[in-house]
């Protein structure tokens, strides 16, 4: 067999190894994943475990719940001016990426560390009554861990980018994306595992745990990645780009106003059940703990499949808005599959909706990402300022939602169980329906938004894009 011959054949076998580089080789790039191993384990912790066991076990309501957990979603529109700063850091030694990877790792331990702890006392385990002590103390824990974990991410992108080349950047931002997936996926079923029987002190240690392997794998990820590049005082003390002048141009594009409006209110749509899926599996269906967390290793193989089908999808010349609107039609199905579980007593439904639920927002989070990337460059808006919009407009809209759903939930289960709906609504299934319902009407309402975007889409269809295989460029970034 021919080089050719075994090159072809170790991309098949390895699908990561068409991402290394000269500057970049295969091992050193694994080992920079390590860092969204870190952050996938806390995004279980914050949208998946510690929701559910707050309302179930700590019994404290959902609108408390959902406030804390979209205190860290909020911060993310600050990910574009990070990642703005990082770029254009001053620093003598020439290190740019490294202070921001580390001072994330810093807040991100630091949130988890005393998260156990504030948890209990928000759930009244306490000696001494302060009032809203607990509320404060998870609203420092949640905003601490939060900000690191945008902060690492946003960082650690921006590093594993510098040192790609322009063949293989692409490839490089969409491993790391999959390894953040991966991390979720295997921390929900080892966490599931550790809480299947529930108890305090296995909350604290579980996740205090979890802080000290985010330390421990950043450190490694982190280690000898950025060379050193002495800046001259000149250099250091030159003025910095204005980030609003790079941001009027971008907005000034003419489908980015619409395409931002639409990636706003498809995510608060598929986002809005994030405080609430695990906890209804739990008071609704009976679930367990470790049950309810398998929910988001659901979620996890439906947006992997999402974005596999995207990437296949677009490689063969698909229209990016359309296949926006396949997510969204899939998402609609998803919340009718999660609604019916209920009356039905099925979890198999359940967890099939959850899936799907990962699967139509993945695929709907691909086709806006990579209208994003197509997007037109004016001025100094280049297509990394447009991913970072992309990022701002679905995280902002994602902690929105995510208040909204459970506060939702709260007083429309209040009303039902009054009675004030009549009889045949007296249950506290009602107050999780109407919000599943509220997310189908906000589907609807994207597509809306979508339509001109699709009318308006120039096709540009060639023969290699529809010829070539698909790879990790097919990921979203």
């Amino acid at each position: 067999m021919n080089v050719a011959g075994l090159k072809r054949l170790s991309l098949k076998a390895m699908p990561f190894a068409d991402a290394a580089s000269d500057g970049l080789p295969l091992p050193q790039l694994l080992r920079l994943s390590l860092f969204q191993i870190s952050v996938g384990m806390a995004a279980v912790m914050l949208l998946g475990t510690l929701n559910r066991v707050m309302i179930v076990e700590l019994t404290v309501p959902a609108m408390v719940v959902a406030v804390m957990i979209a205190l860290p979603v909020l911060i993310a529109p600050f990910r574009t001016l990070l990642g703005f700063r990082s770029d254009t850091h001053r620093s003598a030694i020439g290190w740019k990426r490294v202070p921001y990877i580390w001072f994330g790792t810093l807040w991100q331990f630091g949130g988890l560390a005393i998260m156990p702890s504030a948890l209990l006392v928000l759930g009244g385990d306490v000696y001494i009554d302060v009032p809203f002590a607990g509320e404060i103390l998870a609203a420092l824990a949640f905003v601490m861990t939060g900000l690191g974990m945008h902060m690492t991410q946003t960082a650690g992108l921006a590093l594993a980018s510098d040192r790609a080349t322009d063949e293989t950047r692409p490839r490089v931002v969409a491993l790391l994306y999959v390894m953040f997936l991966v991390g979720m996926g295997i921390s929900s079923l080892i966490i599931g595992f550790l809480l299947r029987d529930f108890t305090p002190l296995k909350l604290i240690q579980v996740v205090q745990a979890t802080a000290v392997i985010t330390a421990v794998l950043n450190l490694i990820a982190l280690w000898k990645q950025e060379s050193l590049q002495p800046m001259s005082r000149t250099e250091r003390e030159a003025p910095r780009p204005r980030f609003k002048d790079a941001w009027d141009d971008f907005i000034k594009g003419g489908q980015a106003g619409r395409l931002l409006a639409c990636i706003f209110v498809g995510t608060m749509a598929f986002n809005m059940q994030d405080v609430l899926l695990e906890p209804y599996g739990g008071e609704i269906l009976g679930l367990s703990v470790s049950s309810t967390t398998l929910l988001t290793a659901m979620w996890s193989l439906g947006a992997l499949l999402g974005f596999a089908l995207a990437g296949k999808r677009l490689a063969e010349g698909s229209d990016a808005f359309r296949l926006a609107a396949g997510g969204i039609l899939a998402g609609v199905g998803a919340f009718c599959m999660v609604i019916f579980a209920a009356p039905l007593n099925s979890p198999a439904l359940f967890f099939s909706g959850a899936g799907m639920i990962g699967f139509g927002g993945g695929l709907f989070a691909v086709a806006t990402l990579t209208a994003c990337m197509t997007l037109p460059e004016t001025g100094m808006a280049g297509r990394g300022l447009a991913l970072g919009a992309w990022g701002a407009a679905q995280a902002t809209a994602a902690g929105l939602s995510i208040a909204i759903g459970g506060s939702l939930r709260d007083w429309t289960g209040s009303i039902a169980m009054s009675g004030a709906w009549g009889e045949g609504l007296v249950s506290p299934a009602t107050g999780y329906s109407v919000v599943y319902h509220l997310e189908i009407v906000l589907l609807f309402v994207t597509l809306v938004i979508l339509g001109p975007l699709v009318r308006r889409r120039v096709y540009h269809t060639t023969r290699e894009s529809g010829s070539r295989p698909m790879g990790l460029a097919d990921f979203p970034t």
